[in-house]
């Protein structure tokens, strides 16, 4: 699947000496496995380049995965950059970038503002760690997989298509996820490392849980305030997390976490979604992502009662011309 693209970036990758590696601001799982993986790929495979991953953000839940290289400006004047798992410009978490002498996108987003010199992008991918994956079984008579590369690139298949049950899983994935395992990952540290919790985290789940609203048609909401986040110590990476604890309501097909970012003293949205997109959903309101996984922003709270309604319309509307749904 797309061969003449892959074999691009491989001769790319191979006439340059210099290369960064970057990924999206606020990184989740997958843009930490896709970005780390790569690096590693690339410098076990060619130990004479200079090969850094650069990254201008950061997340406590990823720090076990390890940190990110010190990149010195005038290093991108003759360098490669590969910017993994960022849908636009404007969220590329590298302010050095636009020094870079040529950029390579690899993406699994909707394509909504292309960018880069060379562009691979495949909307239906269950994550870009998926198309890391690809890229190593397509060229791996040619590129080497440690068992640590291997583990990076399974974490974020493993987070972004929820253990494999979210939109775009599909055989593939799966065959290339035991590729992976067949290189040594060791999985029963890094699904400790994800999915152990302290006692305060149960406590936040347990607030959380408590304070849910619904809508008439059935979309679920959390609005995580300043004052909760202060209340619980969170961070606002840990905030946004929650919106992954409203996912299991029965007849809630849209649930949405509201997080006030006080930096910017705006509201973050993050939008998930069973059955039914939610993409243009996200676009109306400053964002977007993939059918049924978005990010947008509110400027008020009177906005983001706004981008209820307009969800609670959207599930209403489904649910009169659909039957099946849970």
């Amino acid at each position: 699947m797309n061969e003449e693209i892959k074999q691009k970036i491989l001769e790319k990758i191979e006439s340059y000496h210099d290369i960064v590696v970057s990924r999206h601001i606020r990184p989740d799982g997958d843009a930490y496995g896709s970005t780390r993986g790569l690096v590693r790929i690339l410098r076990d495979t060619y130990p004479e380049k200079n090969v850094y991953l650069a990254d201008d953000d950061f997340s406590d839940y990823l720090a076990f995965m390890g940190g990110e290289d010190t990149v010195p400006e005038a290093f991108y004047e003759n360098a490669l950059l590969i910017v993994i798992d960022t849908g636009t410009e404007d969220r590329i978490s590298n302010r050095n970038y636009k020094k870079a002498k040529e950029i390579v996108k690899i993406d699994h987003h909707i394509d909504i503002r292309p960018y880069g010199d060379i562009s691979w992008v495949e909307d239906f991918r269950s994550s870009a760690c998926e198309m890391i994956a690809d890229f190593y079984v397509t060229f791996k008579d040619k590129l080497k997989m440690s068992p640590e590369a291997a583990a990076c690139i399974y974490l974020g298949m493993v987070t972004d298509s929820g253990r494999f049950r979210h939109e775009g899983v599909t055989g593939e994935t799966m065959r290339l996820a035991g590729a992976l395992l067949d290189c040594g990952v060791d999985y029963e540290t890094l699904f400790a490392n994800l999915y152990v919790e302290p006692l305060d985290a149960l406590r936040l789940k347990a607030f959380v849980y408590e304070n849910i609203k619904i809508t008439e048609n059935g979309v679920a909401y959390i609005y995580m305030s300043e004052e909760i986040q202060d209340r619980f110590g969170l961070t606002l990476e840990a905030a946004s997390e929650v919106v992954s604890e409203l996912k299991a309501i029965r007849g809630s097909l849209i649930w949405i976490a509201f997080i006030y970012n006080k930096p910017k003293k705006q509201i973050r949205v993050r939008l998930r979604s069973r059955f039914l997109g939610i993409n243009d959903l996200a676009i109306k309101y400053h964002g977007g992502g993939h059918n049924m996984s978005a990010g947008a922003t509110v400027f008020s709270e009177e906005e983001m009662r706004e981008l209820i309604r307009d969800a609670d319309r959207l599930l209403g509307e489904y649910k009169s011309t659909h039957e099946g749904w849970l």
